[in-house]
């Protein structure tokens, strides 16, 4: 008998439902991807269409996190400074606003799979 945790089946069909996704991303995909990396990440970037418009997504290739940021989104990140970026960083797979509990997300654009919200 293999072990189980609470929340198992739950788990199981987030990471279906961001594979599905992450595929149907990946068909919409625009041009070739890019990859950029150092001694600490790499993360590759893909121009990709959505039913919703022109969108960035973003993976990090080691981790398999990704997300997908339209242009609004992308304009915001040029609004933060350093100290935005440092508390990100700071605190890995960590939300720095946590979302409400019955949206599912994390607050980084992610439900608890990886999965990124669009």
């Amino acid at each position: 008998m293999s072990p189980h945790w609470e929340g198992e089946l739950e788990d199981r069909g987030r990471a279906r439902r961001a594979a599905a996704e992450l595929a149907a991303l990946r068909a919409g995909l625009v041009g070739e991807p890019l990859t950029l990396g150092n001694e600490f990440a790499e993360a590759r970037v893909s121009l990709v269409q959505t039913r919703n418009g022109v969108r960035l997504l973003i993976e990090a290739t080691r981790s398999g996190q990704w997300v997908t940021l339209d242009p609004l989104e992308l304009e915001a990140l040029t609004w933060q400074g350093t100290v935005t970026f440092s508390a990100m960083v700071g605190r890995p797979f960590s939300p720095l606003f946590p979302e409400p509990e019955d949206t599912g997300q994390d607050g980084t654009g992610q439900d608890g799979s990886g999965e990124a919200v669009s």
